[in-house]
């Protein structure tokens, strides 16, 4: 069953990218007129040096399984990115994944979350719930305390959470990232019933999402400059690092280092919450 979705998800995923060219953008000359838009699927194998019908069948979803030198230039040809290129291969020769229970946090994590503390830091699972976070995280992404034993989802919160979305600068555009960012985890796991579950709810209650998932944009988490704005804090200042166990990689460490300033102000306003 999942190499099955892996198959499909692979052809929706090649025609996407092959839609979104012309034939100017990877050098061909386009003769008359085109009933879609879109490169065809004899010049994409053109590109990638490949027989035209074993590319259809990938795009197909049949049982074909490339090399890794076929994908690569297949990569080349639609001009992917390296996160593109990265998710094709996963897609193609899927790996299965061993089954961790994300909820198994060791003690040695625990502290280490509260005592990153002005820096806020969380940890977050598989399907993106929210297993751990600190009183810094609590304050800065209004999140409920720890202790009540409320684990929210992420992306539910970024995609339904108006409070949160009014407070990002840039709010359609940095949850299109994302998005993207939660694609690239489905990948490793296309038969997984929570992950359908969850992406059937957003597409219901999202209409952002709905516009945004079958774009089938991927994209790595990366190390970035952050900057947000609430007006209970100000303007705050941090860089994101994202940390993953080496034991349980479907766990990710958000770490969000609080410029000297900001870090000033969250101390002061923790200090006050606490009497």
């Amino acid at each position: 069953m999942k190499e099955i979705s892996s198959r499909m998800s692979l052809g929706d995923f090649l025609r996407s990218r092959r839609e979104r060219l012309t034939p100017g953008d990877v050098g061909l000359v386009s003769y008359g007129r085109r009933r879609t838009a879109g490169l065809r699927r004899e010049e994409v194998a053109q590109l990638a040096h490949i027989g035209a019908s074993w590319y259809t069948s990938l795009e197909q979803g049949r049982n074909v399984n490339p090399s890794e030198d076929v994908l690569n230039n297949i990569a080349k040809a639609l001009r992917l990115t390296e996160d593109e290129r990265h998710h094709l291969h996963i897609l193609a020769r899927p790996v299965q994944q061993e089954e961790v229970e994300d909820q198994q946090l060791n003690v040695g994590l625990e502290r280490t979350i509260r005592a990153l503390d002005p820096n806020p830091a969380f940890v977050i699972g598989r399907y993106w719930d929210l297993l751990l976070w600190n009183k810094a995280a609590e304050l800065v992404f209004r999140l409920p305390s720890f202790s009540m034993h409320q684990r929210p989802n992420w992306m539910r919160r970024l995609l339904t959470d108006a409070k949160l979305g009014s407070n990002i600068e840039d709010w359609e555009a940095r949850a299109q990232v994302l998005i993207a960012h939660f694609r690239a985890d489905y990948a490793h796991f296309p038969s997984d019933t929570r992950f359908k579950e969850l992406i059937e709810e957003f597409m219901q209650t999202s209409q952002l999402f709905r516009e945004i998932w079958p774009l089938h944009d991927v994209q790595a988490i990366t190390d970035r400059h952050k900057r947000r704005y609430d007006p209970r804090i100000g303007e705050m200042e941090f860089e994101h690092v994202t940390l993953q166990l080496p034991t349980n990689p479907n766990l990710k460490i958000m770490i969000y280092t609080a410029s000297t300033d900001t870090a000033a102000r969250l101390r002061s306003l923790m200090s006050t919450r606490e009497h």
